[in-house]
C-alpha cells in the first residue's frame, strides 16, 4: 500500500508494455496523482492495465511551474508518482528537480526500480561492463567539441542517447575525435523492430547513412584501450 504524502519515482517499460513490475502497477493504481512526461504516452500504459489514476504533465519545459503544485499536493498528504515516457525517471529528464524540492520540504521519496534503456543496451552490447560513462545527449553546439575531446581519453565504455535523425552526424563526429572505434547502436530495444548494430564506427555509419533511421537509440562506444 502506498504511503500518504510520498513521492514515488516509478520506472515504466522502454518499449514492451509487459516489462513492468507488479509493484509499479500497484503504485500507479493507488497513488492520488501521476505526474507524466507525456500524459498521452502514459495513458497507453495505464489503459493496458485498466488504471484510472488522474495524470498531469511534468516535463522539461513546465517543471518549474508544475513543482509548486505537486509539492502542495504532497504536503496535503497526497501520494504522487512521477513517470517518464519510457524507462526510469531522473535519467535525461527533469525528475531530479521535483526530488530536490520534495527533499527540501522533508517529503519522503521512494523509488520503484525497473527498465532503463542505457543498462539494457550495455548488457546486450558485449562491451566491458566493469565501468561505464553515461553522457545522455551530446550538446548540439556549445561544448560539443570539448566534451568529445574529453571522451576520447575515457577508458570506460561510453553510453550516449541520440535521436534517429542525428545519429549519422554523431557517429562521424565520434570518428573524428575518438578514431574508428567499435560501437554498438541499439535501436528500439524491446520493441517489434529491435535492432542491435555492432562494428567499427565507419562501418555502422555507412549502414545507417543509406537508410531512413527511426526509433529510440542508445549509442555505445568502446573506451580508450587501457595498456
Amino acid at each position: 500500500m502506498v504511503r500518504a504524502g510520498t513521492l514515488y519515482l516509478v520506472s515504466t517499460p522502454i518499449g514492451n508494455l509487459e516489462d513492468i513490475s507488479f509493484r509499479a502497477l500497484k503504485v500507479l493504481s493507488q497513488v492520488d496523482l501521476i505526474a507524466a512526461e507525456d500524459t498521452r504516452t502514459t495513458k497507453i500504459l495505464l489503459d493496458r492495465y485498466n488504471i484510472s489514476t488522474h495524470t498531469v504533465s511534468y516535463f522539461s519545459h513546465n517543471e518549474l511551474k508544475r513543482i509548486p503544485y505537486l509539492i502542495e499536493r504532497l504536503t496535503a498528504g497526497d501520494a504522487i508518482a512521477v513517470v517518464t515516457d519510457a524507462g526510469t525517471p531522473g535519467i535525461s529528464d527533469p525528475a531530479y528537480r521535483i526530488v530536490r524540492a520534495a527533499l527540501e520540504h522533508a517529503i519522503p521519496v521512494s523509488v520503484v526500480p525497473g527498465p532503463t534503456a542505457l543498462l539494457a543496451a550495455l548488457i546486450v552490447s558485449g562491451f566491458a561492463d566493469d565501468g561505464f560513462v553515461f553522457e545522455g545527449f551530446l550538446p548540439q553546439k556549445k561544448g560539443r567539441k570539448k566534451l568529445l575531446d574529453q571522451l576520447s581519453r575515457e577508458p570506460w565504455t561510453i553510453i550516449l542517447y541520440e535521436s534517429p535523425h542525428r545519429i549519422v552526424r554523431t557517429l562521424r563526429d565520434l570518428s573524428r575525435h575518438l578514431g574508428d572505434r567499435q560501437v554498438v547502436v541499439a535501436r528500439e530495444l524491446t520493441k517489434k523492430f529491435e535492432e542491435v548494430l555492432r562494428g567499427k564506427i565507419s562501418d555502422v555509419c555507412e549502414i545507417l547513412s543509406k537508410r531512413t533511421v527511426k526509433g529510440e537509440i542508445v549509442l555505445l562506444v568502446e573506451g580508450r584501450r587501457r595498456r
